[in-house]
This record gives C-alpha cells, structure tokens and sequence, in this order.
C-alpha cells in the first residue's frame, strides 16, 4: 500500500467533500476524533459532518510517514472565497489497507500573537526548513 498516494487521495476528497470516495478509505467500522473540540464519530457521522460543513473549501496533503501500523499526515485546508485557512494533523490506524482510526488535530492559521510580535521572536518559516520546499 502506498501510504503517501493514498493520503493525496483521500485528502482531495475531503477537499472536494465527496462522501463516496471518502469511504472508500475507511473500515466500516472505522472511529474518528477531533480533539479540539472533543467530538468522537462513527463513519457515516463523520461522513456527513464533513460533507454538511458550511462553504466550499480546497485542500492538500502536504507531508506523510508511515508508523508501525499507521502514519501520520499534515494537510492544509482553506475556504475557496479565502475567509479561512487551517492546517490538520492526523494519526491514522490501518487494518486491511483501509483507515480503523483517525485522530485529528485542527488549527487556524494566522499571524503569530501580537504578544510574540512584539518581543520580535520567530520569523516567516523559510522555505528550506517547511519539509516541502515551498512556504506553506
């Protein structure tokens, strides 16, 4: 199985909020986590969770690797009118090639604190150090 190939794919469908091709990835059985907001699903709730979600929006996996029995991904997702951007975290466990488990964590993206701003700490990540080769 193709870790990477497989998460580029099911991450377009997210994207495009495409049920069908979503749960082609997943056991039927499969349990999903949002951390951030203490929400646990089944598959077909999540399934419509994140095809009833307000808006139209765009996505890409941007990084992958393999665990022992799973892998972990970060993506970026953004709102195609651009009012929003956030970038995911998620730790996947397999069985049989398809997706059991997925642990997701969310973040807005956005400007560092006005707080850090102001002590003149971090700077804009370069794009040599973002693991992609390109600003993110």
């Amino acid at each position: 199985m193709d870790i990477k190939a497989t998460l580029t794919a099911l991450w377009a469908a997210i994207a495009r909020q495409d049920a069908d091709a979503m749960r082609a990835y997943f056991t039927p059985q499969a349990v999903i986590c949002w951390h951030n907001t203490d929400e646990q699903f089944t598959l077909e709730e999540y399934l419509r969770a994140n095809c009833e979600y307000p808006g139209s929006w765009r996505g890409r996996l941007e990084r992958a690797e393999l665990l022992e029995g799973g892998a972990v991904s970060a993506a970026r997702v953004w709102a195609a009118d651009g009012s929003a951007a956030l970038h995911a975290v998620s730790f996947y466990r397999f069985e049989n090639g398809r997706i059991a488990r997925m642990d997701e964590y969310w973040g807005d993206d956005g400007a560092a604190p006005a707080w850090r701003q102001a002590l003149g700490l971090g700077r804009p990540i370069a794009p040599e150090n973002d693991g992609k080769g390109n600003r993110q």
